[in-house]
């Protein structure tokens, strides 16, 4: 499944988050992501500087805001970290898989 063909779907709540076994699914189609107590996904980027580093938020940001799903950003000098999961489920949803298959996309991954 080519996630980056998707568009991230409003989640208002109401709807479970994925279990075990949809997270681990979704998980094949994404490079490197890994799970926080199947709640979150995490992904961690190093870049040559700051400089790059800010490069490489800016354009996830356009992506967060083309979707309307955004990701928690943590940034330390070439060091950035991101973490996804669906705040309004408390858990994951297909948003953040596709969030993070557009992002990997970016790096060519």
């Amino acid at each position: 499944m080519d996630l980056t063909k998707k568009k991230c779907v409003a989640c208002e709540g109401g709807m479970p988050p994925f279990n075990p076994q949809e997270i681990e699914t979704h998980l094949a189609y994404v490079k490197n992501w890994v799970t926080e107590d199947n709640k979150k996904i995490r992904k961690d980027f190093k870049f040559e500087d700051f400089k790059q580093a800010m490069k490489f938020v800016n354009k996830v940001a356009d992506i967060a805001e083309s979707e309307g799903h955004h990701p928690d950003i943590f940034i330390h000098y070439s060091h950035v970290t991101l973490e996804l999961w669906t705040h309004a489920i408390m858990g994951l949803s297909e948003n953040d898989f596709i969030i993070a298959a557009k992002v990997d996309k970016l790096l060519g991954e």
